[in-house]
C-alpha cells in the first residue's frame, strides 16, 4: 500500500499523470476493434481519478502527527 500525499503540488501532479495515462490509453484505442470491456476500462480509470480527487479536495494540507 502507498503513503497517503499530503503534499498539494505532489497530489496535482498524480492526478496528472493519471489523466495523462488515460489519454494514452484512449489515443491507443481504435475505434473499429474497440469493445464493450474497453469501454469500462475506460469508465473505471475515470471513476479512479474522480476518487482520489474526492480523496486529496478533503484531505488536510498538512500530514497529521503521529
Amino acid at each position: 500500500m502507498t503513503t497517503p500525499i499530503y503534499n498539494k503540488e505532489d497530489q496535482v501532479r498524480y492526478l496528472r499523470d493519471r489523466l495523462e495515462l488515460f489519454i494514452e490509453v484512449l489515443n491507443q484505442m481504435e475505434p473499429e476493434t474497440t469493445d464493450v470491456e474497453d469501454i469500462d476500462r475506460l469508465i473505471e480509470m475515470v471513476d479512479s481519478i474522480e476518487e482520489k480527487f474526492q480523496s486529496f479536495k478533503n484531505r488536510p494540507d498538512a500530514e497529521p502527527e503521529a
